[in-house]
Protein backbone atom coordinates (compact mmCIF):
# COMPACT_ATOMS: atom_id res chain seq x y z
CA UNK A 1 0.00 0.00 0.00
CA UNK A 2 3.15 2.24 0.64
CA UNK A 3 4.12 1.39 -2.44
CA UNK A 4 1.49 2.20 -4.25
CA UNK A 5 0.89 6.06 -2.45
CA UNK A 6 4.46 6.22 -3.11
CA UNK A 7 4.12 6.09 -6.94
CA UNK A 8 0.76 7.71 -7.09
CA UNK A 9 2.48 10.77 -5.31
CA UNK A 10 5.40 10.67 -7.66
CA UNK A 11 3.50 10.27 -10.52
CA UNK A 12 1.49 13.37 -10.09
CA UNK A 13 4.63 15.38 -8.86
CA UNK A 14 6.12 14.33 -12.10
CA UNK A 15 2.70 15.94 -13.75
CA UNK A 16 3.14 18.62 -11.71
CA UNK A 17 6.86 19.53 -12.66
CA UNK A 18 5.17 19.35 -16.57
CA UNK A 19 1.92 21.38 -15.27
CA UNK A 20 3.96 24.04 -13.39
CA UNK A 21 6.55 24.44 -16.38
CA UNK A 22 3.56 24.18 -18.90
CA UNK A 23 1.85 27.42 -17.22
CA UNK A 24 4.89 29.41 -16.80
CA UNK A 25 5.16 28.93 -20.53
CA UNK A 26 1.70 29.78 -21.06
CA UNK A 27 1.65 33.28 -18.91
CA UNK A 28 4.75 33.81 -21.03
CA UNK A 29 3.18 33.62 -24.27
CA UNK A 30 0.42 35.38 -22.93
CA UNK A 31 2.65 38.42 -21.81
CA UNK A 32 4.71 38.60 -25.06
CA UNK A 33 1.99 38.11 -27.13
CA UNK A 34 0.37 41.83 -25.57
CA UNK A 35 3.54 43.80 -27.21
CA UNK A 36 3.12 41.75 -30.58
CA UNK A 37 -0.48 42.27 -30.99
CA UNK A 38 0.06 46.13 -30.42
CA UNK A 39 2.54 45.91 -33.17
CA UNK A 40 0.83 43.86 -36.06
CA UNK A 41 -3.02 44.13 -34.47
CA UNK A 42 -5.78 42.14 -35.28
CA UNK A 43 -5.12 41.69 -39.21
CA UNK A 44 -1.38 41.15 -37.90
CA UNK A 45 -2.93 38.71 -35.95
CA UNK A 46 -4.86 37.12 -38.02
CA UNK A 47 -2.02 36.27 -40.54
CA UNK A 48 0.53 35.31 -37.81
CA UNK A 49 -2.42 32.90 -36.23
CA UNK A 50 -3.17 31.79 -39.60
CA UNK A 51 0.47 31.00 -40.31
CA UNK A 52 0.67 28.87 -36.72
CA UNK A 53 -2.36 26.87 -37.64
CA UNK A 54 -0.97 25.57 -41.11
CA UNK A 55 2.22 24.94 -39.16
CA UNK A 56 0.30 23.02 -36.20
CA UNK A 57 -0.91 20.87 -38.93
CA UNK A 58 1.89 20.11 -40.26
CA UNK A 59 3.69 19.34 -37.12
CA UNK A 60 0.95 17.65 -35.89
CA UNK A 61 1.40 14.72 -39.02
CA UNK A 62 5.44 15.00 -38.85
CA UNK A 63 6.25 14.83 -34.94
CA UNK A 64 3.55 15.75 -32.86
CA UNK A 65 2.67 12.32 -32.11
CA UNK A 66 6.48 11.62 -31.23
CA UNK A 67 7.12 12.36 -27.94
CA UNK A 68 4.11 10.31 -26.31
CA UNK A 69 5.36 7.55 -28.47
CA UNK A 70 8.75 7.12 -27.75
CA UNK A 71 7.66 8.08 -23.69
CA UNK A 72 5.35 5.03 -24.04
CA UNK A 73 7.51 2.82 -25.90
CA UNK A 74 10.57 3.29 -23.75
CA UNK A 75 9.21 3.40 -20.75
CA UNK A 76 7.59 -0.05 -21.10
CA UNK A 77 10.66 -1.27 -22.00
CA UNK A 78 12.73 0.13 -18.96
CA UNK A 79 9.80 -1.49 -16.81
CA UNK A 80 10.86 -4.96 -18.11
CA UNK A 81 14.34 -4.29 -17.73
CA UNK A 82 15.13 -4.11 -21.37
CA UNK A 83 17.27 -1.14 -21.09
CA UNK A 84 19.19 -1.32 -24.66
CA UNK A 85 15.79 -2.04 -26.71
CA UNK A 86 15.02 1.33 -24.91
CA UNK A 87 17.99 3.41 -26.32
CA UNK A 88 17.32 1.71 -29.80
CA UNK A 89 13.89 3.16 -29.48
CA UNK A 90 15.18 6.57 -29.06
CA UNK A 91 17.79 6.19 -31.97
CA UNK A 92 15.03 4.82 -34.28
CA UNK A 93 13.01 7.45 -33.27
CA UNK A 94 15.52 10.21 -33.73
CA UNK A 95 16.29 8.68 -37.94
CA UNK A 96 12.15 9.06 -37.71
CA UNK A 97 12.02 12.35 -36.78
CA UNK A 98 14.58 13.93 -39.06
CA UNK A 99 12.92 12.30 -41.69
CA UNK A 100 9.34 13.29 -41.13
CA UNK A 101 10.46 16.86 -40.03
CA UNK A 102 12.44 17.29 -43.25
CA UNK A 103 9.78 16.70 -45.31
CA UNK A 104 7.07 18.64 -43.62
CA UNK A 105 9.76 21.33 -44.24
CA UNK A 106 9.93 21.59 -47.78
CA UNK A 107 6.07 20.95 -48.02
CA UNK A 108 5.71 23.88 -46.19
CA UNK A 109 8.15 25.87 -47.87
CA UNK A 110 7.05 24.99 -51.28
CA UNK A 111 3.70 24.65 -50.62
CA UNK A 112 2.70 27.66 -48.45
CA UNK A 113 1.78 30.16 -51.60
CA UNK A 114 -0.82 27.82 -52.24
CA UNK A 115 -2.15 27.10 -49.07
CA UNK A 116 -2.27 30.96 -48.01
CA UNK A 117 -3.74 31.70 -51.07
CA UNK A 118 -6.71 29.30 -51.87
CA UNK A 119 -7.27 27.03 -49.31
CA UNK A 120 -7.70 29.50 -46.11
CA UNK A 121 -7.89 32.81 -48.15
CA UNK A 122 -4.66 34.74 -46.07
CA UNK A 123 -2.40 35.20 -48.77
CA UNK A 124 -0.42 37.88 -46.86
CA UNK A 125 0.63 34.90 -44.81
CA UNK A 126 2.82 33.44 -46.51
CA UNK A 127 5.69 35.33 -45.51
CA UNK A 128 5.29 33.97 -41.49
CA UNK A 129 4.46 30.46 -42.70
CA UNK A 130 7.94 30.20 -44.99
CA UNK A 131 9.79 31.37 -41.84
CA UNK A 132 8.40 28.43 -40.02
CA UNK A 133 9.74 25.64 -42.50
CA UNK A 134 12.97 24.76 -40.86
CA UNK A 135 11.43 24.75 -37.50
CA UNK A 136 9.74 21.56 -38.40
CA UNK A 137 12.97 19.61 -37.99
CA UNK A 138 14.06 21.21 -35.03
CA UNK A 139 10.72 20.47 -33.11
CA UNK A 140 10.46 16.75 -33.92
CA UNK A 141 14.35 15.93 -33.20
CA UNK A 142 13.15 17.86 -29.76
CA UNK A 143 10.14 16.37 -29.05
CA UNK A 144 11.82 12.61 -29.44
CA UNK A 145 14.54 13.83 -26.61
CA UNK A 146 11.96 15.04 -24.38
CA UNK A 147 9.93 11.81 -24.74
CA UNK A 148 13.11 9.91 -24.08
CA UNK A 149 13.52 12.10 -20.57
CA UNK A 150 9.81 11.28 -19.72
CA UNK A 151 9.68 7.52 -20.65
CA UNK A 152 12.82 7.48 -18.45
CA UNK A 153 10.35 8.85 -15.89
CA UNK A 154 11.74 12.37 -15.30
CA UNK A 155 9.79 15.58 -16.45
CA UNK A 156 12.51 18.29 -15.61
CA UNK A 157 14.31 17.96 -19.05
CA UNK A 158 11.05 18.50 -20.77
CA UNK A 159 10.13 21.54 -18.23
CA UNK A 160 13.15 23.46 -18.62
CA UNK A 161 13.40 23.36 -22.75
CA UNK A 162 9.82 24.53 -22.66
CA UNK A 163 10.74 27.31 -20.50
CA UNK A 164 13.83 28.64 -22.41
CA UNK A 165 12.01 27.84 -25.68
CA UNK A 166 9.18 29.88 -24.32
CA UNK A 167 11.15 32.73 -23.21
CA UNK A 168 14.29 33.31 -26.36
CA UNK A 169 10.44 32.77 -28.40
CA UNK A 170 8.84 35.79 -26.67
CA UNK A 171 12.52 38.25 -26.74
CA UNK A 172 13.23 37.28 -30.40
CA UNK A 173 9.02 37.39 -31.92
CA UNK A 174 8.82 40.98 -30.03
CA UNK A 175 12.32 41.97 -31.39
CA UNK A 176 12.23 40.70 -34.95
CA UNK A 177 7.86 41.39 -34.87
CA UNK A 178 8.88 45.45 -34.39
CA UNK A 179 11.82 44.91 -36.91
CA UNK A 180 10.49 43.79 -39.94
CA UNK A 181 7.16 45.56 -38.72
CA UNK A 182 9.96 48.76 -40.02
CA UNK A 183 10.76 47.29 -42.49
CA UNK A 184 7.43 46.33 -44.45
CA UNK A 185 6.74 49.94 -44.01
CA UNK A 186 8.92 50.78 -46.40
CA UNK A 187 8.37 47.52 -48.81
CA UNK A 188 4.26 48.70 -48.57
CA UNK A 189 4.98 52.46 -49.45
CA UNK A 190 7.00 51.42 -52.57
CA UNK A 191 3.93 49.38 -53.14
CA UNK A 192 0.81 51.65 -52.12
CA UNK A 193 -0.44 49.60 -49.12
CA UNK A 194 2.21 49.79 -46.32
CA UNK A 195 -0.06 48.94 -43.54
CA UNK A 196 -0.54 45.55 -44.75
CA UNK A 197 2.52 44.56 -45.89
CA UNK A 198 3.61 46.43 -42.27
CA UNK A 199 1.44 43.69 -40.68
CA UNK A 200 2.41 40.93 -42.69
CA UNK A 201 6.08 41.21 -42.06
CA UNK A 202 5.61 42.25 -38.22
CA UNK A 203 3.68 38.32 -38.53
CA UNK A 204 6.77 36.77 -40.03
CA UNK A 205 8.85 38.64 -36.44
CA UNK A 206 6.91 36.67 -34.60
CA UNK A 207 7.37 33.19 -36.43
CA UNK A 208 10.82 34.10 -36.39
CA UNK A 209 10.41 33.70 -32.38
CA UNK A 210 8.77 30.17 -32.69
CA UNK A 211 11.93 28.77 -34.83
CA UNK A 212 14.56 30.73 -32.29
CA UNK A 213 13.04 29.30 -29.03
CA UNK A 214 12.92 25.97 -30.67
CA UNK A 215 16.19 26.11 -31.34
CA UNK A 216 17.51 27.28 -28.26
CA UNK A 217 15.36 24.11 -26.47
CA UNK A 218 17.21 21.69 -27.87
CA UNK A 219 20.52 23.27 -27.82
CA UNK A 220 19.61 22.36 -23.96
CA UNK A 221 18.15 19.37 -23.77
CA UNK A 222 20.96 17.79 -25.77
CA UNK A 223 23.45 19.24 -23.68
CA UNK A 224 21.17 17.43 -21.06
CA UNK A 225 21.49 14.44 -23.07
CA UNK A 226 24.86 14.23 -23.31
CA UNK A 227 25.57 14.79 -19.61
CA UNK A 228 22.89 11.59 -18.67
CA UNK A 229 24.44 9.20 -21.38
CA UNK A 230 27.20 7.84 -20.15
CA UNK A 231 24.63 7.14 -16.91
CA UNK A 232 22.58 5.79 -19.68
CA UNK A 233 25.49 3.49 -21.16
CA UNK A 234 26.54 2.33 -17.59
CA UNK A 235 22.65 1.31 -17.24
CA UNK A 236 22.86 -0.61 -20.23
CA UNK A 237 25.74 -2.85 -19.69
CA UNK A 238 23.48 -4.70 -16.71
CA UNK A 239 20.87 -5.41 -19.11
CA UNK A 240 20.88 -9.27 -19.37
CA UNK A 241 17.78 -9.19 -21.70
CA UNK A 242 18.77 -11.76 -24.85
CA UNK A 243 16.67 -10.43 -27.60
CA UNK A 244 17.49 -7.34 -29.16
CA UNK A 245 14.55 -5.74 -31.18
CA UNK A 246 15.52 -4.97 -34.45
CA UNK A 247 15.65 -1.63 -36.61
CA UNK A 248 13.28 -2.78 -39.01
CA UNK A 249 11.14 -4.12 -35.58
CA UNK A 250 11.86 -1.04 -34.24
CA UNK A 251 10.39 1.14 -37.13
CA UNK A 252 7.62 -0.74 -37.64
CA UNK A 253 6.44 -0.54 -33.47
CA UNK A 254 7.31 3.09 -34.10
CA UNK A 255 4.67 3.34 -36.93
CA UNK A 256 2.15 1.40 -35.41
CA UNK A 257 2.11 3.51 -32.35
CA UNK A 258 2.74 6.73 -34.17
CA UNK A 259 -0.33 6.04 -36.24
CA UNK A 260 -3.68 6.07 -33.83
CA UNK A 261 -1.60 8.95 -32.06
CA UNK A 262 -1.27 11.02 -35.06
CA UNK A 263 -4.62 10.48 -36.13
CA UNK A 264 -6.24 10.58 -32.99
CA UNK A 265 -4.25 14.15 -31.77
CA UNK A 266 -4.30 15.66 -35.86
CA UNK A 267 -7.94 15.24 -35.83
CA UNK A 268 -8.45 16.71 -32.74
CA UNK A 269 -6.38 19.30 -33.30
CA UNK A 270 -7.36 20.15 -36.98
CA UNK A 271 -10.25 21.51 -35.47
CA UNK A 272 -9.37 24.88 -35.36
CA UNK A 273 -7.69 24.82 -39.01
CA UNK A 274 -10.61 23.48 -40.37
CA UNK A 275 -12.71 26.51 -38.27
CA UNK A 276 -10.83 28.81 -40.38
CA UNK A 277 -11.21 27.74 -43.45
CA UNK A 278 -15.25 27.12 -42.86
CA UNK A 279 -15.53 30.63 -41.32
CA UNK A 280 -13.87 32.69 -43.76
CA UNK A 281 -15.25 30.83 -46.44
CA UNK A 282 -18.88 31.34 -45.15
CA UNK A 283 -18.37 34.91 -44.00
CA UNK A 284 -17.09 35.66 -47.46
CA UNK A 285 -20.15 34.00 -48.42
CA UNK A 286 -22.15 35.81 -46.74
CA UNK A 287 -21.03 39.37 -47.27
CA UNK A 288 -18.08 40.44 -44.92
CA UNK A 289 -15.51 42.20 -46.12
CA UNK A 290 -11.70 40.28 -45.77
CA UNK A 291 -10.93 42.90 -43.42
CA UNK A 292 -14.13 42.24 -41.16
CA UNK A 293 -13.72 38.76 -41.04
CA UNK A 294 -9.63 39.09 -41.09
CA UNK A 295 -10.30 41.27 -37.71
CA UNK A 296 -12.71 38.71 -36.17
CA UNK A 297 -10.67 36.08 -36.51
CA UNK A 298 -7.62 37.86 -35.09
CA UNK A 299 -9.46 38.45 -32.00
CA UNK A 300 -10.30 35.03 -31.51
CA UNK A 301 -6.47 33.42 -31.83
CA UNK A 302 -4.74 36.74 -30.53
CA UNK A 303 -6.69 37.08 -27.53
CA UNK A 304 -9.82 34.12 -26.80
CA UNK A 305 -7.54 31.37 -27.67
CA UNK A 306 -4.21 32.48 -25.68
CA UNK A 307 -6.05 32.90 -22.87
CA UNK A 308 -8.04 29.65 -22.70
CA UNK A 309 -5.24 27.92 -23.76
CA UNK A 310 -3.27 28.76 -20.35
CA UNK A 311 -5.30 26.57 -18.58
CA UNK A 312 -5.58 23.53 -20.75
CA UNK A 313 -1.99 23.24 -21.18
CA UNK A 314 -1.84 21.68 -17.16
CA UNK A 315 -4.26 18.91 -18.93
CA UNK A 316 -1.84 18.39 -21.89
CA UNK A 317 1.07 18.17 -19.43
CA UNK A 318 -0.14 15.66 -17.17
CA UNK A 319 -1.68 14.35 -20.44
CA UNK A 320 1.81 13.66 -21.74
CA UNK A 321 3.48 12.34 -18.23
CA UNK A 322 0.50 10.64 -17.43
CA UNK A 323 1.22 8.39 -20.56
CA UNK A 324 4.04 6.57 -19.42
CA UNK A 325 3.24 6.16 -15.69
CA UNK A 326 -0.05 4.53 -17.24
CA UNK A 327 1.72 2.32 -19.75
CA UNK A 328 4.06 0.99 -17.32
CA UNK A 329 1.34 -0.37 -15.11
CA UNK A 330 -0.75 -1.66 -17.83
CA UNK A 331 1.99 -3.56 -18.95
CA UNK A 332 2.69 -5.36 -15.26
CA UNK A 333 -1.13 -5.91 -15.17
CA UNK A 334 -1.45 -3.60 -12.42
CA UNK A 335 -5.13 -2.61 -12.97
CA UNK A 336 -6.20 -1.26 -9.38
CA UNK A 337 -2.89 1.01 -10.06
CA UNK A 338 -4.07 1.90 -13.46
CA UNK A 339 -7.62 3.39 -12.04
CA UNK A 340 -6.08 5.22 -8.95
CA UNK A 341 -3.79 7.04 -11.74
CA UNK A 342 -6.78 7.90 -13.54
CA UNK A 343 -8.69 8.74 -10.28
CA UNK A 344 -5.93 10.96 -9.63
CA UNK A 345 -5.33 12.65 -12.40
CA UNK A 346 -9.30 13.47 -13.36
CA UNK A 347 -9.83 15.19 -9.93
CA UNK A 348 -6.24 17.41 -10.53
CA UNK A 349 -7.36 18.48 -13.90
CA UNK A 350 -11.23 19.50 -12.27
CA UNK A 351 -9.56 21.07 -9.28
CA UNK A 352 -7.69 23.52 -11.35
CA UNK A 353 -9.70 23.93 -14.43
CA UNK A 354 -13.02 24.65 -13.17
CA UNK A 355 -11.90 27.99 -10.80
CA UNK A 356 -10.09 28.91 -13.95
CA UNK A 357 -13.19 28.35 -16.42
CA UNK A 358 -15.18 30.49 -14.00
CA UNK A 359 -12.89 33.11 -13.47
CA UNK A 360 -12.70 33.37 -17.12
CA UNK A 361 -16.10 33.91 -17.55
CA UNK A 362 -16.73 36.57 -14.43
CA UNK A 363 -13.79 38.63 -15.11
CA UNK A 364 -13.73 38.25 -18.76
CA UNK A 365 -14.15 42.01 -19.76
CA UNK A 366 -12.01 43.32 -16.79
CA UNK A 367 -8.63 40.93 -18.20
CA UNK A 368 -8.55 41.42 -21.94
CA UNK A 369 -8.61 45.04 -20.21
CA UNK A 370 -5.94 44.47 -18.26
CA UNK A 371 -3.48 42.54 -20.89
CA UNK A 372 -4.74 43.66 -24.13
CA UNK A 373 -6.33 47.10 -23.19
CA UNK A 374 -8.96 45.80 -25.58
CA UNK A 375 -12.77 46.91 -24.15
CA UNK A 376 -14.35 45.96 -26.97
CA UNK A 377 -17.68 43.42 -26.67
CA UNK A 378 -16.46 41.14 -28.95
CA UNK A 379 -14.01 39.30 -27.47
CA UNK A 380 -15.14 39.62 -23.92
CA UNK A 381 -18.53 37.81 -25.39
CA UNK A 382 -16.14 35.42 -26.86
CA UNK A 383 -14.82 34.82 -22.92
CA UNK A 384 -18.31 34.22 -21.31
CA UNK A 385 -19.25 31.80 -24.15
CA UNK A 386 -16.19 29.88 -24.36
CA UNK A 387 -15.00 29.59 -20.79
CA UNK A 388 -16.62 26.13 -20.12
CA UNK A 389 -14.77 24.56 -22.91
CA UNK A 390 -11.44 25.17 -20.85
CA UNK A 391 -13.29 22.30 -18.31
CA UNK A 392 -14.17 20.31 -21.80
CA UNK A 393 -10.98 20.53 -23.36
CA UNK A 394 -9.06 19.96 -20.01
CA UNK A 395 -11.17 16.64 -19.33
CA UNK A 396 -11.13 15.31 -23.01
CA UNK A 397 -6.75 16.06 -23.85
CA UNK A 398 -6.67 14.06 -20.63
CA UNK A 399 -8.82 10.99 -21.79
CA UNK A 400 -6.91 11.36 -24.59
CA UNK A 401 -3.95 10.37 -22.62
CA UNK A 402 -5.20 8.32 -20.58
CA UNK A 403 -6.83 6.19 -23.58
CA UNK A 404 -3.51 5.76 -25.46
CA UNK A 405 -1.91 4.96 -22.41
CA UNK A 406 -3.71 1.88 -22.02
CA UNK A 407 -3.56 0.44 -25.74
CA UNK A 408 -6.76 2.06 -26.63
CA UNK A 409 -5.16 4.32 -29.03
CA UNK A 410 -8.02 3.52 -31.88
CA UNK A 411 -10.66 4.59 -29.46
CA UNK A 412 -9.94 8.49 -29.33
CA UNK A 413 -8.99 8.45 -33.36
CA UNK A 414 -12.72 7.23 -33.29
CA UNK A 415 -14.55 9.72 -31.28
CA UNK A 416 -12.61 12.76 -32.93
CA UNK A 417 -13.93 11.58 -35.89
CA UNK A 418 -17.10 11.39 -34.63
CA UNK A 419 -16.99 14.63 -33.13
CA UNK A 420 -15.12 16.57 -35.33
CA UNK A 421 -17.84 15.60 -38.06
CA UNK A 422 -21.12 16.86 -35.78
CA UNK A 423 -19.05 20.27 -35.26
CA UNK A 424 -18.25 20.90 -38.75
CA UNK A 425 -21.95 20.48 -38.84
CA UNK A 426 -22.65 22.39 -36.00
CA UNK A 427 -20.54 25.31 -36.93
CA UNK A 428 -21.97 25.48 -40.40
CA UNK A 429 -25.72 25.12 -39.54
CA UNK A 430 -24.68 28.43 -36.52
CA UNK A 431 -23.42 30.75 -39.49
CA UNK A 432 -25.78 29.65 -41.83
CA UNK A 433 -29.03 29.64 -40.17
CA UNK A 434 -28.26 32.02 -36.92
CA UNK A 435 -25.50 33.99 -38.88
CA UNK A 436 -23.39 34.29 -35.13
CA UNK A 437 -20.30 35.18 -37.39
CA UNK A 438 -17.45 34.34 -34.91
CA UNK A 439 -19.45 33.42 -32.05
CA UNK A 440 -20.03 30.42 -34.35
CA UNK A 441 -16.69 29.13 -34.28
CA UNK A 442 -16.87 29.26 -29.95
CA UNK A 443 -19.87 27.52 -29.50
CA UNK A 444 -19.39 24.66 -31.95
CA UNK A 445 -15.56 24.61 -30.43
CA UNK A 446 -17.13 23.90 -26.72
CA UNK A 447 -19.49 21.55 -28.53
CA UNK A 448 -16.60 19.76 -29.62
CA UNK A 449 -14.79 19.61 -26.40
CA UNK A 450 -17.80 18.34 -24.47
CA UNK A 451 -18.77 15.82 -27.01
CA UNK A 452 -14.89 14.34 -26.84
CA UNK A 453 -15.43 14.46 -23.21
CA UNK A 454 -18.54 12.21 -22.99
CA UNK A 455 -17.36 9.24 -25.55
CA UNK A 456 -13.72 9.49 -23.97
CA UNK A 457 -15.43 8.67 -20.42
CA UNK A 458 -17.52 6.23 -21.62
CA UNK A 459 -14.65 4.66 -23.64
CA UNK A 460 -12.23 4.50 -20.41
CA UNK A 461 -15.33 2.95 -18.26
CA UNK A 462 -15.99 -0.05 -20.77
CA UNK A 463 -12.17 -0.74 -20.93
CA UNK A 464 -10.91 -0.36 -17.66
CA UNK A 465 -13.98 -1.19 -15.90
CA UNK A 466 -13.94 2.25 -14.12
CA UNK A 467 -16.40 4.17 -12.22
CA UNK A 468 -15.53 8.00 -11.68
CA UNK A 469 -16.04 9.47 -8.61
CA UNK A 470 -18.29 12.31 -8.94
CA UNK A 471 -18.76 14.06 -5.24
CA UNK A 472 -14.80 15.09 -4.66
CA UNK A 473 -14.10 15.16 -8.69
CA UNK A 474 -16.54 17.47 -9.81
CA UNK A 475 -19.08 18.59 -6.87
CA UNK A 476 -16.97 19.81 -4.64
CA UNK A 477 -14.99 21.53 -7.12
CA UNK A 478 -17.63 22.77 -9.09
CA UNK A 479 -19.48 24.71 -5.94
CA UNK A 480 -16.23 25.36 -4.73
CA UNK A 481 -15.88 27.77 -7.84
CA UNK A 482 -19.34 28.96 -8.10
CA UNK A 483 -19.10 30.42 -5.18
CA UNK A 484 -15.62 31.40 -5.67
CA UNK A 485 -17.34 33.54 -9.05
CA UNK A 486 -19.64 34.98 -6.58
CA UNK A 487 -16.98 36.22 -4.43
CA UNK A 488 -14.53 37.31 -7.36
CA UNK A 489 -17.53 39.61 -8.93
CA UNK A 490 -18.27 41.22 -5.90
CA UNK A 491 -15.25 41.71 -4.80
CA UNK A 492 -13.90 43.56 -8.25
CA UNK A 493 -17.85 45.53 -7.72
CA UNK A 494 -16.83 47.02 -4.74
CA UNK A 495 -13.25 47.55 -5.38
CA UNK A 496 -14.23 49.42 -8.79
CA UNK A 497 -16.43 51.66 -6.80
CA UNK A 498 -13.51 52.53 -4.71
CA UNK A 499 -10.47 52.38 -6.44
CA UNK A 500 -11.85 52.71 -10.16
CA UNK A 501 -8.08 51.31 -11.59
CA UNK A 502 -9.20 48.03 -13.17
CA UNK A 503 -5.64 46.62 -12.65
CA UNK A 504 -5.48 46.71 -9.20
CA UNK A 505 -9.15 45.42 -8.89
CA UNK A 506 -8.61 42.98 -11.24
CA UNK A 507 -5.18 41.29 -9.37
CA UNK A 508 -6.83 41.91 -6.28
CA UNK A 509 -10.11 40.36 -7.03
CA UNK A 510 -8.05 36.74 -8.38
CA UNK A 511 -6.28 36.38 -5.50
CA UNK A 512 -9.07 36.78 -2.92
CA UNK A 513 -11.06 34.13 -5.26
CA UNK A 514 -7.53 31.65 -4.88
CA UNK A 515 -8.23 32.16 -1.49
CA UNK A 516 -11.40 31.51 -1.09
CA UNK A 517 -11.61 28.79 -3.61
CA UNK A 518 -8.68 26.86 -1.48
CA UNK A 519 -10.90 27.41 1.68
CA UNK A 520 -13.87 26.15 0.08
CA UNK A 521 -12.43 23.05 -1.38
CA UNK A 522 -10.79 22.21 1.87
CA UNK A 523 -13.96 22.74 3.98
CA UNK A 524 -15.97 20.99 2.10
CA UNK A 525 -13.79 17.74 2.16
CA UNK A 526 -12.45 17.87 -1.81
CA UNK A 527 -9.27 17.29 -1.25
CA UNK A 528 -6.73 14.48 0.80
CA UNK A 529 -3.43 15.58 2.33
CA UNK A 530 -1.32 13.06 0.29
CA UNK A 531 -3.28 14.92 -2.44
CA UNK A 532 -2.38 17.94 -1.85
CA UNK A 533 1.20 17.08 -1.34
CA UNK A 534 1.32 16.09 -4.82
CA UNK A 535 0.39 19.51 -6.09
CA UNK A 536 2.67 22.29 -6.68
CA UNK A 537 4.33 23.83 -3.54
CA UNK A 538 1.49 21.01 -1.80
CA UNK A 539 3.99 21.52 1.35
CA UNK A 540 3.08 24.29 1.68
CA UNK A 541 -0.35 24.68 1.19
CA UNK A 542 -0.61 21.11 3.76
CA UNK A 543 1.08 23.36 6.40
CA UNK A 544 -1.21 26.38 5.84
CA UNK A 545 -4.05 24.20 6.05
CA UNK A 546 -3.83 22.47 9.23
CA UNK A 547 -2.09 26.08 10.75
CA UNK A 548 -6.03 26.98 9.88
CA UNK A 549 -7.59 23.75 11.51
CA UNK A 550 -9.11 23.15 7.70
CA UNK A 551 -7.13 19.88 7.55
CA UNK A 552 -6.31 17.41 10.70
Amino acid sequence: MGKTKKNESNFLVQGSILAVASIISRVIGLIYRIPLKAIIGDIGNDYYGTAMEIYSILLLISSYSLPLAVSKLVSTRMAKGQRKNAYRIFKGAIVFALISGTLAGLVVYFGAGAITAYVVKTPLSVFALKVLAPTLCVVAVLGVIRGFFQGMGTMMPSAVSQLIEQVVNAVVSVWTAYMLCQYGKKIGAVLGNPATYAEAYGAAGGTIGTGAGALAALLFILLVFFLYRPVFKQMTRRDRSKSLESYGTIFYVLAVTIIPVLLSTTIYNITSFLDMGVFKQIASFQGYQPKEYSTMWGVYVGEYKVLVNVPIAIASSLSASSVPSLATAFAEKDMPAVRQKVAYSIRFIMVIALPCAVGMGVLASPILQLLFHDSRELPAAMMQIGAVSVVFYSLSTLSNGILQGVNRMNIPVRNAVVTLVLHIGVLVALMYGLDLNIYAVVWANTFFSFLMCVLNGLSIRSHLRYRQEVLRTFLVPGISAGLMGLAVYGAYSALMRVLRQNAVCVVISIAFGACVYFLLLLLLRGLQENELRSYPMGGTLVRIAKKLHLMK
